[in-house]
């Protein structure tokens, strides 16, 4: 039995590292946001500074271990076998649960889940001891109750203190230096910057190395007897340098930054790389003291009292853990592509809102608005005119299209790590995610990003987030829950189930991810256009990127056609239904890309002048509609087919799939070529397109007519030739459509 412990420890150490890989990846967002939004330094200088952060946090980090040791239950009352059981349960659906929500792109934490995942298997072996106890033993023996509910508290109040915080400290920040704040760094810059530097030195170095295994007695004591001496002496060093860094011309607000970067990066890893090894490392340690026994006791005999000691990781656990961070955060696409919802939400800008309204949003936009004006109304003209011009949002500077300023970003990074380092500090494991999310938001607020024509959108957005948070603790709490009951009876069988499920589980939602990324790249065509188009002035250029963009997405429309036509047709013949569902996916996910496209029409369409603007734009609008009624005719096409093969009815005859068989290689090689004409833009040969699309409508009329004599004499089954004539008629539909789209392509690109 102790073998099969020691691989389920060493299983343990592996979900860790998946665990570590894929929490860093999607956590990345907390701590590259205020640096990427503002446009700091370039891309690779951020991931430097964020990466040695985390190497430096991860280190640091001995301290937040004693949560999964002891931190939800009483070890000592429970025997080895049980804690492995617990432990085993928490790994399992922590794994599982933020793979799924980061593919299916919910928003979600690794602390949360951690302590619920712990609460929930807890709770799932408390409510079997109990019962077999006859009341020896009660809920507060065996559960932490006083330390649970401090933890869950911490974890929930912090989303309101970090956005109560982030709203007044940007609020006053803005007042001193407005949104020209080159204009007003002259007195208060070098104070600022002093402040912030020094707060990070305090908190993360200070506040963060007391728990570090490199750390010795006597340097502790030097740092711990002279804080105050330390801390006077770095505000004024800093304060100097910071500057002396201003009349050199450096934009002190960028240093700001760069240091809160690596201070948040810091503060992740050191407070949330519990929430990836904190319960292996709890595994190991129980092993290692049930060795120590010398075989004297079980692992059904064993209490686990030892778990009650601080824990003492040792120093090339944290190395390692860290280095599998920074390589994770290097090479993950989804920190490298960082388009996330926080910066959706705070920008500076109105945009693309990704988020829709809601009755809730609605109401609450609808009496703050109601409250400001109460408020405003008592306060003197002179004062609100001089609030309003220093927030004039005219003065704003924006480098490289920024999401939104150095000031924003400097009061997120430098805010959110001290808020994350008290919590480390008092050993409470506070969500990275909650408080950097919650920041952003309450700064963005503050700086009135939320106007009257996107607050509704950007509170839904909010107000989404956090829901997904209590889904998430939901779902984690009753997951972890189950998987603990099923193991605890189930044994070892129902441990390589669970493992079995988690792999299939894992595997899913790497497919959903892929799919979800192709959505996002098509989303990321659109957006590039849409901010080329923006950023366009002269209206020549403008209609130039107009018709570039129309072409590639016209060509690609076909292409998909050709695709689509051919799985559906040979799927129907196949009677292949997997085929058949793809093909009706795939339409759904076009239909979706195409209304985003009609964006780029709108906004491309205001950048024309004003004598083509309108013409032009018809031309587009009409295009734009021919695509989506070929691609709506391949889900009429591929529908009533996959109907028909789901119900298992009678295939196509021979002849039905040879006749219709070479109707469709006509039409794909008339589809691309159509396709290569547009890709070209050589429209030359358009006559012979339009007569070919003549002759194929023709020989589909001919086998519509004779499918309608076979009909006639009741040979072969009505209801495939139901089918057979909806495909022969949506195919000329296609056809149709096509010859139109060509025909209006070639006036929208044409002088």
């Amino acid at each position: 039995m102790e073998t099969f412990y020691l691989f389920l420890v060493i299983f343990l150490f592996v979900l860790a590292i998946f665990d570590l890989s894929v929490g860093v990846s999607n956590d990345a967002v907390n701590f590259l946001n205020s640096a990427i939004g503002p446009r700091a330094a370039s891309f690779k200088v951020i991931m430097v500074i964020a990466a040695i952060g985390i190497f430096v946090g991860a280190s640091l980090s001995n301290g937040m271990m004693d949560i999964a040791r002891h931190g939800i239950y009483q070890p000592q009352h429970f025997y080895f076998s049980e804690i492995m059981c617990i432990l085993f349960a928490v790994m399992l659906t922590d794994v599982v649960l933020l793979d799924v929500f980061n593919s299916l792109g919910m928003p979600t934490s690794t602390t949360v889940p951690l302590v619920f995942e712990l609460l929930g298997g807890t709770v799932a072996l408390v409510l079997i001891k109990i019962s077999n106890s006859d009341g020896a033993m009660q809920l507060g023996d065996l559960l932490n109750t006083d330390k649970a509910f401090t933890v869950i508290l911490a974890i929930f109040l912090s989303v309101a203190i970090a956005f109560f915080f982030g709203s007044v400290v940007q609020y006053i920040s803005r007042l001193i230096f407005t949104f020209n704040y080159k204009k007003h760094t002259k007195y208060f810059i070098a104070l600022f910057g002093g402040l912030a530097a020094t707060s990070i030195l305090y908190f993360m170095l200070i506040k963060g190395v007391k728990e570090s295994s490199f750390m010795t007695g006597e340097l502790k004591d030097l740092i711990y007897g002279h804080t105050d001496r330390i801390v006077w002496g770095a505000f004024i060093g800093f304060t100097v340098l910071m500057q002396i860094l201003h009349w050199l011309k450096v934009n002190v607000f960028k240093v700001v930054v760069l240091m809160g970067t690596f201070a948040l990066a810091l503060a992740f890893a050191g407070n949330d790389l519990v929430n990836f090894i904190g319960v292996p490392l709890a595994g190991y340690s129980s092993y290692m003291d049930l060795m120590a026994q010398g075989g004297t006791t079980t692992t059904d005999t064993f209490l686990m009292s030892s778990l009650l000691e601080p824990a003492r990781t040792p120093w090339y656990f944290l190395v390692g853990s860290g280095l599998v961070m920074v390589i994770a955060l290097a090479t993950s696409k989804k920190a490298q592509n960082v388009v996330k919802t926080s910066l959706d939400l705070s920008r500076q800008t109105e945009g693309n809102e990704n988020f829709g309204t809601s009755p809730v949003a609605r109401v609450l936009v609808r009496t703050c608005n109601n409250t400001a004006s109460t408020l405003l109304s008592v306060v003197p003209p002179r004062v609100k005119d001089w609030i309003d011009s220093r927030f004039n949002n005219d003065e704003i500077i924006l480098e490289n299209k920024a999401s939104f300023d150095l000031v924003r970003a400097s009061v997120n990074v430098v805010l959110s790590g001290l808020l994350i380092a008290v919590g480390a500090s008092l050993k409470l494991p506070l969500s990275t995610t909650y408080v950097a999310f919650m920041v952003a938001m309450g700064s963005s607020l503050a700086d009135r990003a939320w106007g009257r024509e996107s607050a509704v959108y950007r509170i839904t957005g909010v107000l989404s987030v956090i829901g997904g948070w209590f889904i998430t603790a939901g779902a984690a709490f009753t997951i972890c829950f189950l998987v603990a009951l099923v193991i605890h009876f189930g044994g070892i069988a129902a441990m390589a189930a669970m493992v079995g499920l988690a792999v299939y589980m894992l595997i899913h939602s790497q497919i959903t991810y892929k799919k979800k990324m192709k959505k996002e790249a098509l989303k990321e065509e659109v957006n590039t256009t849409v901010a080329k188009l923006r950023d366009t002035t002269d209206g020549h250029e403008a209609l130039s990127l107009f018709r570039e963009h129309s072409r590639e997405e016209l060509q690609s429309v076909l292409l998909f056609t050709v695709d689509m036509l051919d799985k559906s047709v040979h799927g129907f013949m196949n009677e292949n239904l997997r085929e058949l569902r793809k093909v009706l996916s795939a339409v759904e996910e076009m239909k979706i890309h195409l209304k985003q496209v009609k964006r780029v029409g709108t906004l491309g369409v205001t950048h024309l002048e004003h004598d083509i603007a309108v013409e032009k734009g018809l031309y587009y609008y009409q295009g734009n509609d021919f695509a989506s009624e070929i691609v709506f005719s391949i889900r009429r096409l591929a529908e009533p087919s996959k109907e028909h093969v789901d119900n298992n009815f009678s295939p196509l005859n021979d002849i039905q799939k040879e006749d219709f068989g070479q109707m469709t290689e006509s039409i794909v090689a008339y589809l691309k070529r159509c396709a290569t004409m547009i890709a070209t833009n050589d429209y030359h040969r358009l006559d012979d397109v339009v007569a070919e699309s003549v002759t194929l409508t023709n020989q589909l009329t001919a086998l519509k007519k004779g499918e309608l004599k076979r009909i006639q004499g009741q040979s072969g089954s009505t209801k495939v030739s139901m089918v057979y004539l909806n495909m022969v008629q949506e195919a000329q539909n296609i056809i149709s459509f096509t010859a139109n789209l060509i025909k209006v392509s070639r006036k929208f690109q044409k002088e």
